[in-house]
């Protein structure tokens, strides 16, 4: 089998991704409400201050989760590379790091990505959606699943 040949794509749209965020929030806090609402009253204070825990909880998970800065993804038919992507021309080149790429799931027109860097850096999540990446999408998707060149030893 032969390697995919080099692609570039640009991640920056994210719909899918912040609307099912959106939703699994909204369920929680739903699910939450629901169960406080079937209590018998009175309803401990601790219940009280533990949901408002749970739920300030989820509002400033999802809010670290909904802002995705666009990311430069690169095959090069070698190994993967990550960048921060710039809209605006900076005097300094972006750095990319090194690592390897894992589809954690596929649902055809959207992919969760999974970036680990070389080294001791924490992984990257990066949700993929077809949308806004029509002319690029079959080349990436080739790309995450072809076979890795061996290692020369």
């Amino acid at each position: 089998m032969r390697a995919s040949p080099a692609c570039q794509v640009v991640l920056k749209r994210f719909g899918i991704w912040r609307g099912a965020l959106l939703a699994l929030a909204l369920l929680a806090v739903v699910c939450m409400a629901a169960w406080l609402a079937r209590r018998e009253p009175p309803i401990a204070p601790w219940m009280l201050a533990a949901a408002a825990a749970a739920v300030a909880a989820i509002v400033a998970l999802l809010w670290s989760l909904l802002r995705m800065p666009a990311r430069r993804l690169r095959w090069d038919g070698q190994g993967w590379w990550l960048a921060k992507a710039t809209t605006k021309p900076t005097p300094e080149p972006a750095t990319e790091a090194t690592g390897e790429l894992t589809v954690v799931i596929d649902l055809g027109p959207w992919m969760l990505l999974r970036f680990a860097p070389a080294g001791s850096a924490p992984a990257v999540w990066l949700p993929a959606q077809r949308r806004g990446l029509e002319s690029q999408w079959h080349a990436l998707r080739c790309a995450v699943y072809s076979p890795r060149p061996a290692v020369e030893q």
